[in-house]
């Protein structure tokens, strides 16, 4: 079912009002905290309209909402693992942080899957996005744990695996993801030496 988007985004607004202003757990303060959103959203949604498509398909946005709640759920597990491990790093004498660059390919396309995803990764404790190379459809990822790219690739791509679904995506989650490509040249990765590096040969 297609409506106009901006109605809807105007209920969504009122929504987080909800949740911003903190009503007490009570129906009437709910309600009331609701209809003074929509008293703000609706007018705000009405004039920022052209920002956003015109129409959105409500059975879509519907089917979509059990993959936000995986996503969701996926980024906080990182988030709270992310925080635990940079604290140790941040606390342990030894200070055991070997920084390095990875390029991360992509298989979602739309503007806000990728903005989604390259925000995720730099709100999570020691990741950050650097930069997104649109040639190749790919982030450029710094991690504090760079003797293990996998480790920085590895939760990146179970969010992406979500967003294909919850974005719509063409791609699906049974693709194989790109591999990733490690910028720091040659370096001891244990009982294996391996080398990669963006450029090398």
């Amino acid at each position: 079912m297609r409506v106009r988007t901006w109605p809807v985004v105007g209920v969504v607004f009122a929504v987080l009002w909800v949740f911003v202003v903190g009503q007490p757990l009570t129906p009437i303060s709910l309600v009331r905290g609701f209809l003074t959103g929509l008293l703000v959203g609706l007018p705000v949604a009405y004039v920022f309209r052209r920002l956003y498509s015109k129409y959105i398909d409500l059975g879509r946005g519907v089917r979509a909402l059990p993959y936000a709640g995986l996503y969701l759920g996926a980024f906080t597990w990182e988030l709270l693992r992310a925080n635990v491990d940079v604290a140790y790093r941040v606390l342990s004498p030894g200070m055991p942080i070997e920084p390095e660059v990875i390029l991360v390919p992509l298989r979602v396309e739309s503007d806000i899957a990728i903005t989604v995803i390259a925000n995720s990764i730099t709100i999570t404790p020691g990741t950050v996005t650097l930069d997104y190379d649109e040639e190749t459809n790919a982030l450029y990822v710094h991690g504090v744990n760079g003797r293990d790219p996998e480790a920085i690739a590895e939760p990146i791509r179970t969010w992406e695996d979500y967003a294909l679904e919850l974005f719509n995506e063409e791609a699906s989650p049974s693709d194989p993801p790109p591999e990733i490509v490690v910028s720091g040249g040659e370096r001891d990765r244990g009982p294996d030496r391996q080398a990669g590096g963006i450029g090398d040969d």
